[in-house]
């Protein structure tokens, strides 16, 4: 198959990377239009405009909220239901997630001053969370791990889940992951619609403090637009992947590797980077001989023909490099001595060490969280974590000593900004 070669020795290497890269993820006027309608009739029809657009778009014949609902005895029968190879798997997937953002949990804390003036911040949970899963048949049980376990950890008091149920479609799994992560209350809404009734709250379902979780154009665009008036976890772009090898990994594995973000969808992108441009070709070979094998054959095509890319640098410096350039959602480092680039890497959501450690464990069980910055967005956020479920208070308290020495201070910069009533509410607390 076609897929863009560079090297980065031509002159027109960058360019053609940056515009390589370029990804409009832009919801045009008609989308826009179609949101901007939906969130305005929740907002003043709520639960009738809810159950409206959820028999319009996924094609059910509901009469009420009440048929919504996804009750919580049903998923713990979903996973009392499981096969048992499943279960165990759900199970130890979750363990592992639990266990590593037990570690980013942040605690208050303050200092006292010589005169008795204390500082410091309080961490607190947010009351309510929104959690978005995809449903019908692209359905991601493991979404609802990535984002309700932090969120749990994190101390959020009440948890809400949307997941769409087109024609009536309940995936078991998605049900069996909520039980397992504790979500509160399930409803079986999806599209622009559930991050409104999320976002303003509706007769039964509560508002929200923070929507989070992946969705399709539509979802996106209604967290745009609901942006502010609740938080939202990011915009994300098409899922990425970048691999960095030294020429000595198994090509058949690699090629795998590239697959694997592929097949989410034709916007998907797999690049390789590697100075050995024998290898990138065995690669290419590779491609070519495994791809009739996938199930999802015409998806990972399209995907590589169009946003995949083989680079061959001069050297492993400029491997890395480009590398914090493209500033990836994934990124493979398949070298032999990983840890001595680690260092280097300036930009990745996520970086996967060493020859044996495979993206795709990252997305399931292997514990950090696969909610990762997209779209060359690394270079400035983070993955998903328990702290994007936590804020933060300043706390200060002022002994009078401490209240007069800084009220001087205070007093001095209030008046050099001309803010009269800030510089006298400080001399107040002066002492004569």
């Amino acid at each position: 198959m076609n897929i863009t070669r560079l090297d980065t020795t031509t002159d027109d290497f960058w360019p053609r990377l940056e515009k390589m890269l370029a990804w409009e993820g832009v919801s045009d006027d008609a989308v826009n239009d179609i949101v901007k309608e939906i969130i305005q009739a929740i907002r003043s029809r709520g639960d009738a405009a809810l159950v409206e657009y959820t028999n319009r778009f996924d094609r059910m014949s509901v009469g009420g909220m009440a048929e919504l609902e996804i009750a919580g005895e049903r998923l713990q029968a979903a996973l009392d239901g499981l096969p048992a190879e499943q279960r165990s798997a759900l199970e130890l997937a979750a363990e592992r997630v639990r266990r590593y953002h037990q570690r980013q949990r942040q605690e208050s804390w303050s200092y006292r001053e010589d005169d008795g003036t204390l500082l410091g911040q309080q961490v607190t949970p947010l009351d309510r969370v929104g959690l978005y899963v995809p449903g019908g048949k692209a359905a991601y049980p493991s979404s609802v791990l990535m984002n309700a376990i932090p969120a749990k950890v994190a101390g959020v008091e009440e948890l809400i889940m949307v997941v769409p149920t087109p024609d009536g479609e309940v995936n078991q799994l998605v049900l069996a992951a909520a039980a397992v992560c504790g979500v509160d209350r399930v409803f079986s809404v999806g599209g622009a619609q559930a991050v409104a009734a999320l976002a303003y709250g509706t007769e039964t379902v509560p508002q929200v403090d923070k929507v989070v979780g992946p969705g399709n154009i539509y979802v996106a665009t209604a967290k745009r637009y609901v942006y502010g008036t609740v938080g939202i976890d990011m915009i994300a772009g098409p899922s990425e992947i970048l691999v960095i090898c030294d020429g000595d990994t198994d090509p058949d594995w690699i090629a795998m590797d590239l697959f694997s973000q592929a097949e989410h969808d034709e916007d998907a992108q797999s690049i390789l980077v590697s100075p050995d441009a024998g290898f990138i070709e065995r690669v290419a070979a590779r491609i070519e001989k495994l791809l009739p094998t996938m199930d999802r054959a015409e998806i990972i095509r399209k995907s590589l023909g169009d946003r995949g890319a083989l680079i061959h640098v001069r050297d492993m410096d400029e491997a890395i490099e480009v590398a914090n350039f493209i500033a990836p959602e994934h990124l493979e480092l398949s070298v032999a001595d990983p840890e001595a680039l680690v260092p280097r890497v300036k930009h990745a959501g996520a970086i996967f060490m060493g020859r044996y450690t495979a993206e795709a464990l990252g997305d399931y069980c292997a514990g950090p969280n696969h909610v990762l910055p997209t779209s060359r967005t690394a270079r400035f956020s983070s993955p998903l974590g328990v702290y994007d479920f936590q804020k933060r208070s300043s706390l200060i308290f002022c002994s009078a000593d401490g209240a007069s020495e800084l009220g001087k201070t205070a007093s001095t910069l209030a008046r050099g900004e001309g803010l009269d009533a800030h510089a006298r509410s400080a001399e107040y607390r002066i002492k004569d």
